[in-house]
C-alpha cells in the first residue's frame, strides 16, 4: 500500500478511537454485542443506563424482562437481552467477570462473532486486528481494496495481506470511521474526499 493512502486516511480520520463508551473491559464486550445493527451513538445512550444499574455479576442474574426494557432502543432486544445475560453468566463463572485475551472463548459467547471479538481484543489487549463491519465493507469495495466482495472474513484476510500488521489497529478503525462520516452509504461526502480519483463509486 502506498504511503499516500495512509496520509489520506490520516487527513480524514486524524483521531481513531473506538466510539463505544466503556470504563470496564466487560462493558466494551457488552456494548459491542448491542451495536449489531445499531449505531454506537444509540448504544452509548442505552449502556449509560444499563451499566449504572448492573455490573457483570448482577447482570448474570438479571431479570430478562428488565434488560429487554432497558436495551429496547437497540433493536432485536429480546435476542440481545438473552445474549447479554448469558455472556455475563459465562464470564462470571469462567473468568470471575473479567474479559480474557482468548479469541476462541470470546467467539463461543452468544452474540459474539469474529468482528466483535476483534473489537474487544484490539481495544482491550492491543491485539492486531481489523474488525470488518458494513462501513469497512463499503469503503474497501469503493476504494478498490477488494473487488466486489461482501464476505467480511474474505475482506479481513485481504486487508491483512495488503496492510502492514503494525498498522492494522489504526487503519482498521480509520476505515470504519471514514465510512461512518465521509464515505457514507447514502450521500457520501465525495466533494471533500481525498480518495475521489481512485473511488469506484465516483468513477461510475
Amino acid at each position: 500500500m502506498k504511503t499516500s493512502f495512509y496520509q489520506k486516511l490520516d487527513y480524514h480520520v486524524p483521531t481513531y478511537k473506538c466510539e463505544l463508551d466503556y470504563e470496564k473491559d466487560y462493558e466494551l464486550l457488552l456494548a459491542t454485542i448491542l451495536s449489531a445493527q445499531c449505531t454506537d451513538k444509540r448504544v452509548n445512550i442505552v449502556t449509560k443506563d444499563l451499566f449504572k444499574k448492573y455490573d457483570i455479576f448482577s447482570l448474570a442474574k438479571a431479570d430478562i424482562k428488565d434488560i429487554e426494557n432497558i436495551i429496547r432502543p437497540c433493536g432485536s432486544y429480546t435476542k440481545k437481552a438473552k445474549y447479554l445475560i448469558e455472556a455475563a453468566d459465562s464470564l462470571v463463572k469462567n473468568y470471575n467477570g473479567n474479559v480474557p485475551n482468548n479469541r476462541k472463548y470470546l467467539e463461543s459467547l452468544p452474540g459474539v462473532g469474529r468482528k466483535t471479538a476483534n473489537v474487544v481484543l484490539k481495544n482491550i489487549y492491543n491485539v492486531p486486528c481489523i474488525p470488518v463491519d458494513t462501513h469497512v465493507i463499503r469503503v474497501s469495495n469503493r476504494l478498490g481494496l477488494v473487488n466486489n466482495e461482501e464476505d467480511p472474513n474474505k475482506i479481513e484476510n485481504t486487508l491483512m495481506q495488503i496492510i502492514p500488521k503494525k498498522k492494522w489497529n489504526k487503519v482498521g478503525e480509520q476505515l470504519l470511521l471514514f465510512g461512518r462520516y465521509t464515505c457514507k452509504s447514502i450521500n457520501p461526502n465525495c466533494d471533500i474526499c481525498k480518495f475521489k480519483k481512485q473511488c469506484k463509486k465516483n468513477a461510475k
